[in-house]
């Protein structure tokens, strides 16, 4: 038998963050996709602590018309401009256990426009 979904997702999660850390001077982006919305944290790994969170549940973002790739953009757009008002600029991106394309390459490419370098 092989693996289930889930337990697939867990091992591709624990391959990735096992090269990824967030440290104070470069937090990591993390990002979660569900089937209607996108999230994204910056997140200090060694404190524990977000530093930065949005997500296409906000209000500015849901109440724009738009494909969910478009709002995944917004997103970090606006996840970068929320960074860059607490003084961080560079980040490392963790894609969770997506692909990357579609959303989340939308949600990095709004990033990097908005002024995040990873």
């Amino acid at each position: 038998m092989g693996l289930t979904k889930v337990e697939r997702a867990k091992r591709i999660r624990r391959r990735i963050r096992k090269k990824i850390k967030g440290t104070p001077e470069r937090p990591r982006l993390s990002v979660f996709r569900s089937n209607k919305e996108i999230y994204a944290q910056i997140i200090d790994d060694t404190a524990g602590i977000t530093l930065a969170a949005a997500s296409s549940r906000d209000k500015d973002i849901a109440a724009k018309e738009g494909t969910k790739t478009e709002k995944a953009a917004m997103v970090g757009e606006k996840i970068a401009a929320i960074a860059l008002e607490k003084g961080i600029d560079k980040v490392v991106f963790d894609r969770g256990t997506h692909i990357y394309h579609g959303r989340i390459k939308a949600l990095a490419e709004g990033a990097r426009k908005g002024g995040l370098k990873f």
